[in-house]
């Protein structure tokens, strides 16, 4: 038997940080929120990242000494549980940018790399995106066989051919941060700038929901990659936060959508009553506040443990399980609620609905994140 783990206190955010998720509202209620709509017909405005890093969302995972804001786990979900209230895809770029990518360059790059693209990166003119998934590579993580040699008379590069598929920002991207096999059993990453003639954008790949976001597949055919000094374990490792970055936009998903069924519920009428009087009404609505509720507590409870420097393997995926799956269940009440006009464009919940799905995909499936937790546990007990 294995002792309970004591019960975590969510801390509060300081002042400095609560002023800032206030601007992050604003932000979102001016640049984001009006646009939802629109940017499902192509991306995000062109200017976006500027905006972006002007308003210090880009820099969240980056220290004090080297330009950023080093803000707590607890400040960066809570950004990307209010821009996912706004555009959920915005949110998913977001998050990973900042979990994956520039923190990618302030634990695992060299100073000359860092010097290089760290503040273009925080100020949103450098875009980024974070390269794993290929064909055959999604889940099985080790299966990726794009291969990188070194590059003979020029040191710390590496020449880099394969064949990359369901990169989230691929397309606008300048720079990605690209995991490789180096040999038979060892992967590692590099930094690939996308303006060299060995990288071929094959093309955007439409999708259902999160359609803003400009999911690539690319081929690299000679490129050129300069290696950052790190094991893959070592590149893998910061999924942790991001997988509590895309628990925070499955909160904010189901947030938005449980507000919308409720309001809805209110308004709308049928048989002389209101939904909201309706008992099976009121039990898809009390769901959803459960949901969201209990959702909210593991994100924040994960957060908490990872600004204490805890081990947050098991938490996260805790968090990004539950809530995804309670994010599909909520926006699924929510087009009941709203009936018919539930499937029509007139509507947000559709939307929400198709851009929950991705929540239970990106960053490690569900199968993935139950994998993980019963693997942590059956460690525990054996040890």
């Amino acid at each position: 038997m294995t002792t309970p783990s004591a019960p975590v206190l969510i801390p509060t955010l300081n002042a400095e940080e609560s002023q800032f998720l206030d601007r992050v509202r604003a932000f979102v209620a001016e640049h984001v929120a009006p646009y939802t709509r629109e940017w499902e017909n192509d991306t995000f405005a062109a200017d976006i990242w500027t905006k972006l890093g002007a308003a210090g969302m880009l820099d969240v995972t980056v220290p004090k000494a080297m330009g950023g804001s080093e803000r707590s786990c607890m400040a960066y979900v809570e950004m990307c549980r209010e821009l996912a209230k706004g555009d959920p895809a915005l949110s998913m770029n977001v998050a990973a940018i900042n979990a994956l990518c520039i923190a990618h360059l302030v634990h695992f790059a060299t100073d000359a790399q860092r010097e290089k693209y760290l503040a273009d990166a925080m100020a949103g003119r450098l875009k980024l995106a974070w390269g794993l998934t290929e064909p055959d590579a999604g889940s099985d993580a080790r299966r990726v066989q794009t291969k990188a040699e070194p590059t003979p008379g020029n040191d710390g590069y590496f020449t880099i051919n394969g064949h990359k598929k369901f990169i989230t920002n691929g397309g606008p991207a300048d720079l990605i941060i690209l995991i490789a096999r180096t040999s038979e059993k060892e992967l590692s990453a590099f930094l690939v700038e996308t303006d060299q003639p060995g990288f071929e954008l094959v093309g955007r790949i439409p999708t259902v929901g999160v359609k803003a976001s400009w999911t690539s597949e690319f081929k690299l055919n000679n490129a050129q990659g300069w290696h950052t000094p790190c094991t893959f374990e070592q590149a893998i490792s910061l999924l942790y936060r991001g997988r509590l970055g895309i628990a925070a936009m499955a909160v904010g998903i189901a947030e938005k959508a449980a507000e919308l069924a409720a309001e809805y519920s209110v308004k709308r009428e049928q048989f002389n009553r209101r939904l909201a009087d309706m008992q099976s009404v009121q039990n898809m609505l009390a769901d959803n506040e459960l949901d969201v509720e209990a959702a909210r507590l593991l994100l924040h409870k994960g957060a908490a443990m990872y600004d204490r420097g805890e081990n947050v393997t098991t938490i996260a995926s805790m968090a990004k399980l539950f809530a995804s799956e309670a994010s599909n269940r909520v926006t699924n009440n929510a087009i009941q609620i709203h009936g018919g006009r539930g499937m029509t464009f007139e509507f947000l919940v559709e939307k929400l609905w198709r851009d929950a799905k991705l929540t239970e995909i990106g960053e490690g499936c569900s199968e993935i994140q139950r994998m993980v937790i019963a693997k942590q546990r059956l460690r525990a007990l054996e040890s």
